[in-house]
């Protein structure tokens, strides 16, 4: 039970030093209705930060399924290659699926951050050409290893294709 000797400072100490114990007091105060010992400046970061979390939840779901999906439509050399690519883009798929059956409200700010998550899948697919096993295939599609310059600026796919694109299912059945 907070006691109301407990002060701001104090408060502001606990942030730093014991967070569980600093979430507990807080709660109590709010419970106790006593809102002017409440540790606000630290309380709404943190609240802040909740809505944060969820949404680069998404944009890594988004970038995870646009670097895969990039590979199979371009790096694959083999029929029998990019079987990790299409189980990475389906768990986070059902990842997504999930976070926007919780939080509705995160498919919008899905649809306003594809751009961000393209970025981020030009990243990964940079690196992914450093890495040793690959270098091959930087030499064949690229001649060299590549650099963010060698994938479209824009997000090559829609935001339908984000979740229902399947490249890996034939159309004639």
């Amino acid at each position: 039970m907070a006691t109301q000797s407990v002060s701001k400072e104090f408060l502001k100490e606990l942030y730093e030093k014991d967070y569980y114990r600093w979430v507990n007091e807080n709660l109590q105060l709010l419970k106790e209705k006593e809102y002017d010992s409440v540790d606000w400046e630290n309380l709404l970061e943190e609240i802040e930060d909740l809505g944060r979390k969820h949404l680069e939840s998404v944009i890594s779901y988004m970038a995870i399924i646009l670097q895969h999906l990039y590979k199979i439509d371009n790096f694959k050399i083999y029929e029998y290659s990019g079987k990790g690519w299409i189980n990475s883009v389906l768990h986070a798929r059902k990842s997504l699926e999930k976070l926007f059956l919780e939080y509705p409200s995160l498919k919008q700010k899905a649809v306003e951050n594809i751009e961000k998550a393209w970025k981020r899948a030009v990243i990964d697919l940079v690196y992914w050409f450093q890495r040793p096993e690959n270098e091959e295939l930087a030499k064949k599609f690229f001649g060299r290893l590549p650099t963010e310059k060698d994938f479209p600026e824009k997000c090559p796919y829609t935001y339908k294709q984000i979740f229902e694109y399947k490249p890996w299912i034939k159309e004639d059945y």
